[in-house]
This record gives C-alpha cells, sequence and structure tokens, in this order.
C-alpha cells in the first residue's frame, strides 16, 4: 500500500518503538479518585513520524509508564490499569515478541477487570490479533479508510465525542489515514465504531473477558506530534484525539468499578462463501469441503443432502470447525462407483437469505473395470479471474490436481495465509472448478511460505494449517507417530495418494521434511521427503496395481539451473534411489510430474527404470513465463515457454493396449505439444 508516494512495505526495517523512561506526572484528578496508571509501548513509524500515545493519555489523566516488556502484563513493576500499544507497534519485534510471550498474562490482566488497547497494526506482520483469548478474534486486512462512523453513539467511549456531517475525527490531516488495516473478521466482539456507514468494517472494537475488556482498533488517532513534541495535526483533530482518550480514561474507571455496559456482540455480515470444493473421491466415498461464511456462533451444525438420479436423498450431519477457520469437511459414504451425485449444503438453523452451497462429482470407476479417465494438472495459479479454468472443464476433465502455487501466500501469518486460500477458491471460475469435480493438491514453496523455502522454514506450520483448513485430501501427511492423518490436525507434512481408474497419483511433499534430518538415502547428505514419507511411498509403489503411476511434486525432477536450490537436482541422491527402487522392484507404469518453473516441458530420460522414464512439467497456469528456465537438455522433447496453460492426462483401458496421452493446452484451447504412450511402452506385459 502507497501513501502520499511512500511504500510501507519497503520500510518495515526502521524506526523506533518507544517505551517512555520516567513516569508522566497525571492531570488534576476529580475529587476522590485515585490516579489511572497506563503502561504504553508506542513506535515511531518511518511513514507518519509521529507519535502521541503517551502524552494524550497524560492529558486524560493517566499516570503513565513505561512497559516493562521483560515481566508479564500482571507483572509490571506497579500494577496498572491500561495496557495501551500505539499504531504500528508490531513493526517493532519488542510489541511481536512481547505479546507472543506473554499472551497469556495479556488475558489474565484483562480477565482481572482491567483493560487492553491495541491500536493500528501492520497487518502483514500479524494480521490476527493472536493474544486474544479463543473467544474473541480479529483480523486486520490491508484496507485504509478516511471516514469513521459512531455505530454505537451511547457507548462511554463514543457519546460524547465531537461529530461533523455524521462523522468522527474530522478534519484530520490526510497524510495520516484515520483508519489503516482495517479490521475485516471479528469473533464475539461489539463494533462501536466503522469505517462506512454500513457498520463495516469496524474501526473500534470491544470484546469482553472475565470482568475487563480488550479494545482491538484501526485508529491512527494518536499520531498527533512529531519526535520534538510539536503538533503535526490541526487543532481540531488533536482535540478530538484528546476527548477520545478522556473518554478511555473515563470507561477503564467503569471496567475497573464494574460499571461498564454489557458486551453484546456485533454479529459479522455474511461472507461470500468459499466452495463448497470437491475433494477426495473414490469409488464408494467422497469428501466435501466448505466455508460458508455464516456467523459460527449461530449456524455451527450443517446438513448435507445427496443423490443420484431418482434414487432417494440421503443426509449427512457436519459441524462447522473453528480451529479451521469455520469450515466444514464432510465425508460421504456408500457411494456406487462410477456414479454422478449432486449435493447440497445448508444450514440446520433457517438463514434467511442464504442460498444452499451446491456441486456435483462422479465416483471413480472400479480399479479393474476398462475405463477412460481425463485428470487435469496445472500449477501456479492466479488468483484472480482467468479463463483457463473455463477451459479445463470444457476439455472434457473429470478431475484436476493443484500442483502447487495454488495459491501464492508467501507469508507465515496465519490470517493472511487463510484470507489468500479463500481469495484464491472464491474466484469465479475456480469456484465452478471445484464444485464439479473431484480436485486434490499439493504444495510448492509459495504456497509452502515463500519463494525457495525449504523444511528449515521457521513458518511453515501455519502454513501447513492453512492449507489442511481448505483443502479435502485424503490424508495430510502423518501424525507424531508416523500415522497417516486423515483429518485436520496438527502434523508433518501434507502428501497423499489417490487412484482414479487406471492412474495413482503419489503427490508428494518435498518441502516440509527437506534439510530437517540425514537423508535416508545417503546420510551424508541431508533429505528431501523424510524416511516416513519415503517409507509411505515406497509401500504405495509396491502394492499399486495401477497400470498408470504419477510421481507428483510441485518442484521439477533436475536441476532448474538457476540460482535457486529447490528442485531434485539439489536432492538427487534421493531421486536417484526412488528411480532405483522402480527399477530393481520391476514396478511398470510410472512417470514424473513437476510444476514451479514458470514452462512447460517434456523430458524423456530414456529406459531409467527399465523403460522409458518421461516428466511432464506444467506451468504457470497464470500470466507470467520465465524463458531462461527453459533450459537445454538431452533428454528434452517438447517445451513452451506460454501462460495459462495446463495438462491433461488421459487414461484409457478400454484398448487392448491400454494408452497414457498427456496433452499440453493453454486457456484458449490451443494444443501445444503431446506425449502418447502405452502400457506396454511403461513396462507392462499386454
Amino acid at each position: 500500500m502507497a501513501e502520499k508516494g511512500i511504500n510501507r512495505r519497503l520500510l518495515l526495517g526502521g524506526g523506533v518503538a518507544v517505551a517512555l523512561s520516567a513516569a508522566v506526572p497525571a492531570s488534576a484528578l476529580a475529587a476522590g479518585e485515585a490516579p489511572l496508571r497506563a503502561a504504553v509501548l508506542e513506535y515511531t513509524d518511518q511513514w507518519t513520524r509521529a507519535t502521541g500515545l503517551a502524552e494524550l493519555l497524560r492529558r486524560a489523566g493517566f499516570t503513565v509508564v513505561p512497559l516493562d516488556l521483560t515481566r508479564p502484563a500482571t507483572g509490571q513493576p506497579e500494577p496498572v490499569d491500561l495496557m495501551a500499544f500505539g499504531s504500528f507497534t508490531n513493526n517493532d519485534a519488542a510489541y511481536r515478541t512481547y505479546v507472543a510471550e506473554h499472551g497469556t498474562s495479556l488475558r489474565e490482566f484483562a480477565a482481572d477487570g482491567r483493560v487492553v488497547l491495541d491500536l493500528a497494526q501492520s497487518d502483514q506482520l500479524g494480521a490476527s490479533v493472536a493474544y486474544l483469548p479463543e473467544t474473541l478474534g480479529a483480523v486486520r486486512t490491508d484496507s485504509d479508510y478516511d471516514t469513521i462512523h459512531p455505530t454505537a453513539p451511547d457507548h462511554p467511549l463514543v457519546a460524547g465525542l465531537r461529530t461533523s456531517g455524521g462523522l468522527l475525527f474530522t478534519g484530520r490531516n490526510t497524510s495520516v489515514r484515520v483508519s489503516w488495516e482495517t479490521v475485516k473478521e471479528w469473533r464475539s466482539m461489539r463494533v462501536l465504531m466503522a469505517c462506512d456507514a454500513t457498520g463495516f468494517p469496524p474501526a473500534l472494537l470491544e470484546g469482553r473477558h472475565g470482568s475487563g475488556r480488550f479494545l482491538v482498533s484501526s485508529l491512527t488517532v494518536d499520531k498527533c506530534f512529531d519526535a520534538t513534541g510539536a503538533v503535526t495535526q490541526p487543532a481540531a483533530a488533536v482535540e478530538d484525539s484528546a476527548a477520545f482518550f478522556a473518554a478511555l480514561a473515563r470507561y477503564v474507571r467503569l471496567v475497573r468499578a464494574g460499571a461498564a455496559p454489557a458486551v453484546t456482540p456485533t454479529p459479522m455480515p455474511p461472507e461470500a462463501p468459499a466452495g463448497p470444493l470437491v475433494g477426495h473421491v473414490e469409488t464408494t466415498k467422497a469428501r466435501i469441503w466448505a466455508r460458508p461464511g455464516l456467523d459460527p456462533a449461530l449456524h455451527p451444525r450443517w446438513l448435507c443432502t445427496f443423490r443420484t438420479g431418482l434414487r432417494p436423498r440421503r443426509t449427512v450431519n457436519a459441524e462447522l470447525s473453528t480451529a479451521n477457520d469455520h469450515t466444514l469437511l464432510v465425508d460421504l459414504h456408500g457411494l456406487r462407483p462410477g456414479t454422478t451425485y449432486e449435493f447440497s449444503l445448508e444450514p440446520t438453523r433457517a438463514a434467511p437469505g442464504f442460498t444452499p452451497l451446491t456441486g456435483s462429482f462422479t465416483t471413480a470407476p472400479p480399479p479393474g473395470r476398462p475405463a477412460v479417465v481425463t485428470m487435469g494438472m496445472g500449477s501456479c495459479a492466479p488468483s484472480t479471474p482467468d479463463r483457463v479454468w473455463t477451459r479445463i472443464m470444457d476439455e472434457g476433465c473429470d478431475s484436476f490436481v493443484m500442483l502447487g502455487d495454488t495459491p501464492y501466500v508467501d507469508t507465515s501469518d496465519l490470517a493472511v495465509a487463510r484470507r489468500k486460500h479463500r481469495q484464491f477458491l472464491v474466484q469465479p471460475e475456480i469456484s465452478r472448478l471445484v464444485r464439479s469435480m473431484p480436485v486434490w493438491a499439493t504444495w510448492d514453496d509459495h504456497d509452502f511460505g515463500g519463494n525457495d523455502k525449504h523444511g528449515d522454514y521457521t513458518g511453515k506450520a501455519n502454513n501447513r494449517t492453512a492449507f489442511v483448513d481448505h483443502r479435502a485430501n485424503a490424508t495430510f501427511g502423518h501424525a507424531a507417530d508416523g500415522t497417516l492423518l486423515t483429518t485436520r490436525e496438527a502434523g508433518q507434512g501434507i502428501y497423499t495418494s489417490f487412484r482414479r481408474g487406471p492412474v495413482e497419483v503419489f503427490l508428494l511433499d518435498p518441502r516440509w521434511f527437506s534439510r530437517t534430518e540425514p537423508s535416508w538415502a545417503d546420510p551424508a547428505e541431508p533429505t528431501c521427503l523424510g524416511r516416513v514419507q519415503w517409507d509411505w511411498l515406497r509401500e504405495g509403489l509396491r502394492t499399486s496395481t495401477a497400470p498408470f503411476k504419477a510421481l507428483a511434486t510441485g518442484m521439477i525432477w533436475d536441476d532448474k539451473q538457476n540460482s535457486e536450490s529447490d528442485d531434485w537436482g539439489t536432492y538427487a541422491h534421493e531421486r536417484d534411489a526412488i528411480l532405483d527402487y522402480i527399477t530393481a522392484e520391476r514396478i511398470p507404469g510410472c512417470f514424473l510430474i513437476g510444476g514451479d518453473i514458470h514452462v512447460s516441458r517434456a523430458l524423456n530420460y530414456g529406459p531409467r527404470v527399465g523403460y522409458d522414464l518421461w516428466q511432464y512439467i506444467v506451468s504457470p497456469l497464470h500470466n507470467s513465463t520465465i524463458p531462461s528456465l527453459n533450459v537445454p537438455s538431452p533428454h528434452l522433447v517438447h517445451s513452451a515457454v506460454e501462460p495459462h496453460t495446463f495438462l491433461k492426462l488421459v487414461a484409457d483401458t478400454t484398448v487392448s493396449n491400454p494408452t497414457l496421452t498427456a496433452t499440453w493446452i493453454n486457456r484458449d484451447g490451443r494444443k501445444l505439444f503431446e506425449v502418447h504412450r502405452t502400457a506396454s511402452e511403461m513396462g507392462h506385459r499386454v
């Protein structure tokens, strides 16, 4: 976001968090009143060069003391009534460390009848206010506003503030927007001020915890003075800020006395639903995912109704999971192979205006029955409308595999990662595809956390959470004891596999475990897959009866030949061991799938596994190509530096010598190139 030509995201390293070095005397008090004490941490940011929180609290009658960053909120050198964090303070590591280490104490502080105030913070450094208790929630987004509406005009924090044309905090210097990084989502909190007359998005939220209160705000009304103490806002704007903090002082006294108004939470307006997404589908089972967008407190229970043809409808109950970003995961059982089903999702409690979420899917044909399966694959996808998804459907794909960078997440902030997954899935063309066919997914570097990230990436757990929250694979890696995880609990990795007719796909995870332990293939080298995933893959390959077996990862199976190290060339010791195992066990039908490099390629490595081994690279689904990665190779047969490209795999076992045809197609329907192979060419005896 740019403001007056200054890009805040390019300047996050500067600025100074300031904890006052000495107490500032309180102003005059009403007779008999004990002075209020506020512990303050504020930030001299690079964009406004302004502060003011401590001074404004002092003018409001607080004794202002520094927040002792070495002590919990309940263990400050002297007891305080208010913990106050100034605007943009989370740009300093001191804030982030403090709230991470002392979240429990902050909750105890509020529960004991005191107040925590958190003003505008940068969403990219912590969109979610993580220290709030589980009963409350607030998530910021990258939206800024110049208008503030009083949505609770009788509340002590709002009553008596000056308004002009129905707006609060008017006449401010526009170099500092009055609401920055505005809250988009909240849970069990009351909206006291908002940026729009509709009451959304909030600018000031109040949440009750025990006998105290949390105040979460996007306001920058503390930014009134520069480093010398000179005023940076017009006189009327400073008066408005002073009036707000005076109201805050009165409010803190009410809270301390147990006389503050009860908090009646403001329901969130319905969000646009994400999904439904049809996930793992086999012959007799299917898994459906959705994020309906209704208030989870009002609509926790849901009903999935499904049927085929004229057969009676069947229903399954499902519970909204607040731990998984308010999403549903519904498992349907007792289905018939090779059969098309229609389904709908709706809350068990009436929700006026809500349209049931509907979709359809076709179960897999029985493994031994001759069949034709048409599967799409793609990587590096846009989170904007794009007709490439419509082309995938028009080409007759009955299933789809997302090979990573689907979407681009590039953060370790859980709230931001979840939001990016949702933004991806609600795109109209993507939404139509995922509600009408089975979709499986893995990740690559950008949905794992960032460019060229490996398993030593410290933020990977949050990105795994966001991934499993928004996908419906059959399994998500393994638990601590090595057993496969069929649920969305915390675990290790996201690898999975599935079979659809004559094709079995092993969706490997080369990110999570890489560089975390010595390699199972060569202890002198770092691992890529990890021992547990390798044991799983080895057993899966050995027991697979599928005519065609895809080993699919987001990264490519050879060396990208650039400065990055996230490719199988870096882990050649494990790649070669996998291929040696296929050779030794005489496993037929194997081929390799990769993405990532924004170039599409087909490579034939010759009889590496006892028959010709091919790699199919497909990238990108979006519009950005990287011609320099279309590097020369003696194995290269076809290539295309082409945007908006997907792979269409057609496996046909209705013929005497089953065939596997791979076609690279762009969004206009143009066939870029094609590779046609038979089962006998892939090691089968026909």
